[in-house]
């Protein structure tokens, strides 16, 4: 004889607004995340263009074939702007010395990111145009595949155009309880 699944009761399943944000701050806090940051060049901005960088936590691998990953930004923030027109961006995997540059980038009401990458070693990837962190762990170049509205952030899925390892030096820059931390 088959068992049904029973239905979960309507008064065991909270609502949907039930969580404060304080309590799943606090509570997504203890997942670690790698650090990146994630780069563009902006062809509008300007007589020359301007590059844009986001400091993000969010970035996953999402599929090995085809190649994809997936990064969360914030609804109309600048970057979140940029990629839904620009569909080339990079990203650089963070090591653990450049925790600078991650608060550089992280910072609300920030200068000019202009200025953020005027003294930022890095070059400029081939496929992308987007600048890539010299001594980052590993630097990929992508292509926006999908953007899904996800709450107050939009995923952005992008299929890997490039990929490289230019750095084994030192371990990654991690984000724990609201800090940024080293492994060990």
């Amino acid at each position: 004889m088959l068992q049904q699944t029973p239905s979960p009761r309507a008064e065991t399943i909270p609502h949907a607004d039930g969580v404060s944000d304080d309590v799943f701050r606090a509570a997504m806090s203890r997942l670690g995340a790698g650090v990146v940051l994630v780069t563009a060049f902006d062809p509008e901005d300007g007589p020359s263009g301007e590059d844009v960088g986001m400091t993000a936590t969010s970035f996953l691998s999402v599929s090995l074939d085809p190649p994809l990953v997936m990064v969360s930004v914030r609804n109309d923030s600048r970057m979140d702007d940029l990629l839904e027109r620009q569909p080339l961006w990079a990203v650089s995997v963070l090591s653990e010395s450049q925790r600078q540059i991650a608060g550089r980038f992280a910072m609300k009401g920030r200068i000019s990111d202009r200025l953020l990458f005027g003294d930022l070693p890095h070059e400029r990837g081939e496929v992308a145009g987007a600048p890539l962190v010299d001594g980052a762990l590993a630097v990929l170049e992508c292509r926006t595949e999908q953007r899904v509205p996800a709450g107050d952030h939009t995923l952005v899925i992008g299929r890997v155009l490039t990929a490289r390892t230019p750095s084994a030096e030192g371990g990654p820059l991690l984000y724990f309880r609201g800090r940024y931390r080293h492994l060990g």
